[in-house]
């Protein structure tokens, strides 16, 4: 019998066996082959009943882990698929630095982006399959997403601030990047130490001590 690991089962099969153990999906780390292979465009390989159960268990996994994104590779399964949301439990001044914002519940079916203007911004971020570390990041201020939604509707929008950021990091996912290689190397901090040390709206401290530059 197939499992989720098995690269030459179909993709609804793999996905139905991981449904079938119930509860949170287990998350892909870093150093797994399939989070660097890149993913295949959505194009009805679950059919509509079991994709619907697909992504309403992601959205489980990703409030369970917690999270405020995660990309179907990220459970093994190479689709063009992520889910994001974000209830932007933050204080008014890292919501104002980081353009940080409520975001309701999400689904991006075959999203890819582009940098809109030249502004970019750098603070650090995280990731469900690098569990334990944090690492400043510098992205693109805002961003045009296009894709679709669950339903196949057309997705063409601007996103900014820290939405954008989301996008960015679910989107990269997909195409077999992880933030790591986006960030920058120095500022490689266990979650213990960005709590302790780094814990300001901004990471210009962490910046002028670890020895790295900001945009």
């Amino acid at each position: 019998m197939a499992t989720p690991s098995d690269d030459r089962a179909p993709l609804a099969e793999r996905v139905e066996e991981l449904l079938a153990a119930g509860g949170p999906l287990p998350i892909v780390a870093a150093g797994h082959p399939v989070l660097r292979r890149g993913t295949e465009p959505y194009d009805g390989q679950l059919g509509d009943a079991l994709l619907a159960r697909f992504v309403e268990s992601l959205h489980g996994t990703m409030r369970a882990a917690p999270g405020v994104g995660l990309a179907a590779v990220q459970v093994g399964v190479p689709l063009r698929i992520a889910v994001i949301e974000d209830p932007a439990p933050v204080s008014e001044e890292v919501a104002r630095v980081r353009g940080r914002v409520p975001q309701p519940f999400r689904v991006l079916v075959n999203p890819s982006y582009e940098p809109v203007g030249t502004a970019r911004a750098a603070f650090f971020e995280g990731c469900l399959s690098v569990p334990g570390w944090q690492a400043v990041v510098a992205r693109p201020v805002e961003v045009r997403l296009r894709g679709q939604d669950e339903l196949g509707r057309e997705v063409d929008e601007a996103f900014t601030g820290w939405p954008a950021r989301i996008v960015q990091h679910e989107t990269d996912h997909l195409d077999g990047t992880l933030y790591l290689d986006r960030a920058e190397p120095r500022s490689l901090s266990t979650n213990e130490a960005v709590l302790a040390r780094w814990n300001a709206p901004a990471p210009v401290a962490a910046a002028e001590a670890l020895g790295f530059g900001l945009p």
